[in-house]
């Protein structure tokens, strides 16, 4: 089911060149046909060539890219490339993301090097060589897709999370650097999401998204460059309130809404071939 936004003034992305990392599946993937069916001139960036090649092909005007976001060179040359092919980068929207999901003390270390590498450095990464680019324009927009972990932090998930809160931290000091500079920044934050990387994990108090939820939050985040986006709208009071109960009070009220993940996976094998390409990632 998808969850409806509220109603805004639709964005004019028409003519913009907009990059969108680890999109050849997924939500990246729906942010850039979102994005194209609006006129953007969109580059899909992803770690494998042939699925980011193959992903362009079923997308308006997009071209695909190799990138590795954890990589200096392959992020620089990545939009290098996207620039001299379609024109200086107006949005860059920072999507790929990898998650592990068990208990803590059971997490390989390959994984929770992984998800530092991808969901963080890979983020300040990004925005440190397309941001200046745009400073000097005096314009653009970089849009990270965080999570919701990035305020809370289920049980299972405490890796993931510490990565989507420094992705938050991070961004928030950047965003007061680039004030006045033209350049805006974005956190979209939705619960989980179907698509392979929550594979097995549960939603808690909130209904299941669907990646096109995401992609509608990131489309419309380019026309109102809003700093915090979640998805759905409705958890945003929830995080609110969460930050000014006591402690025993925002424990019980965690417990109701926030799923413990540890149980969800518990015995299941569900997310075992995922998992596998996250500790062996081949660069």
């Amino acid at each position: 089911m998808r969850i409806p936004l509220l109603k805004t003034k639709q964005p004019d992305v028409d003519g913009l060149v907009i990059a969108v990392t680890g999109a050849a599946r997924g939500i990246g993937l729906a942010t850039a046909r979102r994005l194209a069916a609006g006129g953007a001139r969109v580059a899909i960036g992803d770690l494998d060539a042939d699925s980011a090649t193959a992903a362009a092909s079923t997308v308006t005007g997009a071209r695909g890219y190799r990138l590795d976001v954890t990589d200096d060179e392959s992020f620089a040359a990545f939009l290098a490339a996207v620039a001299a092919d379609m024109g200086p980068i107006d949005v860059l929207v920072n999507n790929a993301g990898v998650m592990w999901v068990g208990p803590f003390d059971e997490e390989p270390t390959t994984a929770s090097e992984a998800m530092v590498a991808v969901n963080l450095l890979g983020v300040i990464r990004g925005v440190r060589l397309a941001a200046p680019p745009m400073r000097t324009r005096g314009h653009g927009q970089i849009v990270t897709v965080a999570s919701s972990a990035s305020r809370l932090a289920p049980p299972g998930m405490s890796t993931y999370a510490a990565t989507k809160h420094g992705v938050l931290g991070y961004l928030t000091g950047v965003r007061e650097e680039l004030r006045r500079s033209g350049v805006t920044v974005t956190v979209v934050m939705p619960t989980v999401v179907d698509t392979e990387l929550a594979t097995g994990a549960a939603t808690g108090s909130v209904a299941l998204l669907q990646p096109d939820d995401v992609a509608d939050a990131v489309f419309e985040a380019v026309g109102t460059r809003r700093f915090h986006v979640w998805v759905p709208g409705k958890i945003s009071p929830l995080i609110a309130l969460s930050g000014i109960l006591p402690q025993p009070l925002r424990d019980r009220m965690m417990r109701f809404a926030v799923p413990d993940q540890v149980e969800a996976v518990s015995g299941s094998t569900a997310r075992d071939a995922y998992e596998r390409s996250v500790t062996e990632r081949k660069d």
